[in-house]
């Protein structure tokens, strides 16, 4: 197995983190789990409840499953509970838990991934498990595959620590990235950060889907895909060069490149409604891709000017694809995950 390199960045969205999670502590020996965005709530009294985290459609998934890598459950716990009420009680409460995500699943900003690294930083602050980020994020994996979703290790070590940066990891079964910071001015200089657009364009498509068929692709050792994943490689290495030398043109460039690369990878990713979208736009800019999977979620855009990026914002606003497309606003993030007690 070779290791895997690619760069990319935490953010906030519109001045604000656009993933938190809040648990307190609550004196009936149950579980209650609360959406803010969705506006639901489940409690849970049993380990049968709290172990049928891999029902398809269930809105609690992950803290679910989160909670029972946390050891609320014999599987990781070390010890054998005879109910989920004596493992609380141990504990020394209950737990009430609320989330809140800001972005659409299938937005391609890896929402599921951060969401439970969210979920499971908390619990390690709320439980006193002393994870660090790397743990933190290793474990994500690992909830992942309770879940059934696949999943990489790219998304939540991308969200959980700050700022933008090339994340690389050794050939083996384990991957651990290495991590190297870059410069941030393309994005935070006047004279740049105007021309660099933020798009949800409205259409969403499960990244679980994409990443069978590629996993499926490359487990059979498809030369084609192989291929484009060794350049994909050697691409993330030259997109660190052009941010180390903050070349904004350069940036654009590998952009265009990455969003050429994702299309050979999977037709997918560029649906009749994104190309019809983006024609409208194109000759105001220098490069720009679907993040994440691609197939719809947020558009990235380089203008070739500060007036060249009004025109764009004028027309999509003018004629969006739909009535939840709209800009949105993004500033690097330098905290990344972050836990405040109150």
């Amino acid at each position: 197995m070779e290791g895997g390199r690619v760069v990319n960045m935490a953010v906030e969205l519109n001045g604000q983190m656009p993933l938190q999670v809040f648990a307190r502590p609550i004196t009936d020996h149950r579980i209650v789990l609360r959406s803010i965005d969705l506006g639901i709530k489940k409690e849970i009294r049993t380990f049968e409840e709290l172990l049928a985290y891999d029902r398809p459609g269930d809105g609690f998934s992950i803290p679910m499953a989160a909670l029972v890598l946390a050891g609320f459950g014999n599987l990781f716990s070390g010890r054998e509970y005879p109910d989920l009420a004596s493992a609380l009680k141990e504990f020394g409460c209950g737990i009430e838990m609320s989330l809140l995500a800001a972005i659409p699943k299938g937005s391609g900003l890896g929402t599921s991934s951060n969401l439970a690294a969210t979920v499971l930083g908390t619990l390690s602050e709320f439980c006193g498990l002393n994870w660090d980020k790397h743990a933190i994020s290793y474990r994500t994996l690992i909830l992942e595959q309770l879940l059934t979703t696949g999943g990489g290790w790219q998304d939540q070590y991308g969200g959980v620590f700050e700022g933008i940066k090339l994340l690389e990891t050794e050939p083996g079964i384990r991957q651990t990235p290495g991590i190297k910071w870059l410069p941030e001015q393309i994005f935070s200089r006047k004279e740049t950060r105007e021309m660099v657009l933020l798009y949800y364009t409205g259409v969403t498509r499960v990244a679980r889907d994409i990443l069978g068929e590629i996993v499926k692709a490359m487990f059979l050792n498809s030369a084609r895909h192989l291929e484009i994943f060794s350049e994909m490689k050697q691409h993330a290495g030259e997109t660190f060069e052009v941010l180390l030398g903050n070349d904004y043109e350069g940036l654009a460039e590998k952009v265009a490149i990455s969003w050429e690369l994702n299309q050979r990878l999977d037709e997918g990713t560029n649906p009749p409604v994104i190309m019809n979208m983006i024609g409208r736009v194109d000759d105001y800019l220098l490069g720009y891709k679907l993040l994440g999977a691609g197939g719809g979620g947020y558009l990235l855009m380089f203008a070739k000017s500060p007036d060249a990026a009004l025109k764009v914002r004028n027309q999509l606003e003018a004629h969006p694809p739909n009535s939840r497309a709209r800009f949105v606003d993004f500033t690097i993030s330098r905290t990344g995950f972050q836990v405040s007690r109150s």
